[in-house]
């Protein structure tokens, strides 16, 4: 497999202070698609830890009685159970914004409390840049006596209200309240990875260099500071149990953990500079797309993102673009809902411009017509090359706030055709292809629609949304088409709003996080 001509060498990597490998290669990886597939998985595999094991992980919400399952447990039972038994239970929550900007101040800090008094160790982690979070969602499962049982967990799945959603898209029992169009229980969409091989080690190293950290973990004003030690918060990390060696090979899969840092001041030991190898990949790979690009985001609204598929959609003329978005922000308000907007709308706007007739952009709903909020960051390119991580397609997830998203080539050829879509000689490979199908059949809501071809799935996709859409348009009359897409579609805001809500986008909402002059050199 080519990994030179897909993945990022140790040199492009750009931090020479990390001392994360550059890629690993024998794993096996496994796509948890929906919340409750995961929150299942993670209860089962937590469970199954004994004394002495190791449960870290890291995340940028986590609410304490969320139900892992429809009985239980919640998330505070299952890792306090775990801490009880005698494992390492260690975690780094984002301290967060305060409740009532609708952040998650109060229910980070109680799942910290709830964990440490049954022995574990979870630290609130503010050493980010200001306006920033900690916005990684990974658990590392190890077991040093046992390491064949290794696993991890990443993606885009936070341990809090509103993931736990199903295949139905009927919306988490314990939501989040969301802009009005979502409903009460907002439905939710969302993938989450779990990771067999060394990887595993690769993701328990990440989670190490941030606990081992030495800089205070609130560099925010002495307030909040204070706040924490009135209440006992702990305020400095224990020392962690020593790493055990990678788990061994037990797959086909070669992976590239890629990160996002931003450049701090004071400095990561492990990333000086910062590091935003996550942006460096992506462009990376674009570059080398030549049919299609699948991608599902939060987040598809920034123009430096914009302009790398643009760029792509002009050198060559037969790659498609396929995104699928949520169809709303998931916040309303006179001042919320405007900059939101218009990040989305240039961007989109970036890439019809350069390829009208090759950009299908698709937004989904349940079948009462609730839209369905897309949380995924997903990307299948060429069914070559996928990742599945935290960041979004936008300039704050790749250079401000702390991410990760593992890239994946498979060395198994897929064997159907086309058996080369590119048309490079990589050929399609079994994960990056069975990956964007089973996404895709869950939106058509079907098992039999032609879709291994790119040019079947643009068709299917696109009748599928055309057909709901007309059924819409004839005021819901007769049997519902099968399917949840419908296609996305931007409007201009007007230029009052736009005269306050373009700066406020660009210096609140997408913020970037490079040195002055990677900025001023317009380089990742």
């Amino acid at each position: 497999m080519p990994q030179p001509d897909w993945f990022l060498t140790t040199e492009e990597r750009g931090n020479p202070a990390s001392s994360i490998p550059t890629f690993s290669a024998g794993n096996a990886a496994e796509p948890l698609i929906h919340g409750k597939t995961y929150f299942d998985r993670l209860v089962t595999e937590v469970e199954s830890l004994r004394e002495g094991d190791h449960l870290f992980f890291t995340d940028w919400r986590g609410d304490p009685d969320e139900r892992m399952r429809d009985e239980g447990p919640t998330i505070a039972e299952l890792f306090s159970a775990a801490a009880r038994r005698g494992v390492v239970v260690k975690g780094l929550l984002w301290r967060s914004h305060l409740d009532k900007l609708a952040y998650s101040e109060e229910e980070n800090r109680n799942l910290s409390e709830d964990i440490r008094a049954a022995g574990g160790e979870v630290l609130l982690d503010q050493r980010v840049r200001r306006g920033g979070s900690h916005h990684q969602k990974l658990v590392v499962l190890r077991h040093p006596d046992r390491p064949e049982l290794d696993i991890a967990f990443a993606g885009g799945i936070d341990l809090c209200h509103s993931r736990r959603d199903d295949e139905r898209h009927l919306g988490d029992p314990q939501a989040v309240p969301m802009a009005k169009a979502y409903g009460k229980n907002p439905p939710w969409h969302d993938v989450q990875l779990a990771l067999r091989g060394p990887v595993v080690g690769v993701l328990d190293l990440t989670f190490r260099e941030r606990w081992n950290e030495p800089d205070d973990l609130d560099q925010h004003g002495p307030i909040s500071t204070i706040t924490d030690k009135l209440r006992g918060a702990d305020m400095s990390a224990d020392k962690l149990p020593p790493q055990p060696p990678d788990p061994p090979e037990c797959g086909t899969l070669t992976i590239q953990t890629l990160r996002t840092y931003p450049a701090m001041r004071p400095k990561y030991d492990f990333a000086p500079d910062g590091e935003q190898s996550i942006a460096r990949g992506y462009t990376k790979a674009i570059k080398r797309a030549r049919r299609f690009i699948y991608i599902e985001d939060q987040y598809l609204w920034s123009a430096e993102v914009a302009r790398l598929f643009a760029e792509a959609l002009r050198t060559y003329p037969d790659l498609h673009l396929i995104a699928v978005v949520p169809r709303h922000p998931d916040v309303d308000g006179a001042f919320a809902l405007p900059p939101n907007q218009i990040g989305r709308e240039k961007a989109i706007g970036l890439c019809t411009s350069a390829a009208p007739d090759r950009v299908h952009v698709f937004d989904l709903e349940n079948e009462a017509g609730t839209p369905i909020y897309v949380h995924a960051k997903v990307c299948v390119i060429d069914d070559v090359w996928c990742s599945v991580g935290s960041d979004n397609f936008n300039r704050r997830s790749w250079t401000h706030d702390s991410e990760i998203s593992n890239a994946i080539l498979d060395d198994t050829r897929d064997g159907r055709a086309p058996l080369d879509p590119a048309g490079l000689g990589d050929e399609a490979r079994r994960f990056p292809r069975e990956l964007r199908l089973a996404l895709m059949r869950e939106h058509v809501d079907s098992e039999d629609v032609p879709l291994v071809d790119p040019a079947d799935a643009v068709r299917e996709m696109t009748s599928a949304a055309d057909r709901l859409q007309k059924w819409h348009d004839r005021g819901r009359q007769g049997d519902r088409p099968p399917g949840r897409l419908r296609r996305h579609s931007t409007e201009p805001l007007p230029w009052y709003q736009r005269w306050w809500a373009a700066p406020a986008y660009r210096l609140a909402y997408d913020p970037d996080g490079r040195r002055w002059r990677d900025r001023l050199a317009n380089r990742w």
